[in-house]
């Protein structure tokens, strides 16, 4: 399932990046290191990858607004976010990210949600649901060291299993990607460029 996206709202959207150059987003702008779980998303761009999407923090009593280049990324992902806050004039306090990486959820209700996002074909809510329940804790582990295990969950045939692997190696795939771009200096926006053209060819070879 891909990201829905908010048509009404692109122009406005593609306004706010025009507004933000590139010299503004490498000036010496203080920066800082957030955390937290996407919640939704309210723009994203199969093509370049920009997002603007709200996320939870444990700490804040609001729904924080982040905008930035992304990969790849659902409701339910857990991200610790680089970047700097900035005010915009019509939408208020947003978070300009510079670079992400993805962690695990840690708790069952963030496992679950992560896993029925839609992020992993084969797996949706109600399938995410069976698989916490049977797992626990341990179901993201399971899944990356002995998915063949997923058979034990009611409802999963050894036919959907292979289709979840192949889910979880590539999303897996995009996190080692943008890793190691980003340890080599890459900024998120490049990076996402590099890997989504790099995809592009790929896809196109195989075919």
């Amino acid at each position: 399932m891909k990201p829905l996206l908010y048509v009404r709202r692109s122009q406005k959207v593609m306004s706010t990046l025009s507004n933000l150059s590139h010299q503004q987003l490498n000036t010496s702008v203080p920066h800082e290191t957030i955390t937290g779980v996407v919640e939704r998303l309210t723009f994203y761009s199969v093509e370049s990858g920009y997002t603007v999407a709200r996320l939870v923090r444990s700490r804040a009593t609001e729904l924080t607004t982040i905008v930035g280049s992304f990969a790849n990324i659902q409701p339910g992902q857990t991200l610790q976010l680089t970047g700097f806050w900035r005010d915009h004039p019509q939408f208020g306090p947003q978070f300009q990210v510079v670079n992400y990486r993805e962690t695990k959820p840690a708790t069952l209700t963030g496992i679950e949600k992560y896993l029925g996002s839609g992020l992993i074909k084969g797996v949706g809510p109600v399938t995410a649901r069976r698989i916490v329940a049977h797992f626990g804790l341990e179901t993201l582990e399971i899944i990356e060291n002995q998915i063949e295990r997923l058979v034990e969950v009611q409802g999963i045939a050894k036919k959907r299993i292979t289709l979840i692997k192949n889910a979880w190696q590539t999303q897996k795939a995009i996190k080692e990607v943008m890793v190691f771009l980003q340890s080599h200096g890459v900024s998120t926006t490049y990076a996402v460029k590099i890997y989504k053209q790099y995809n592009f060819l790929l896809s196109h070879r195989e075919e």
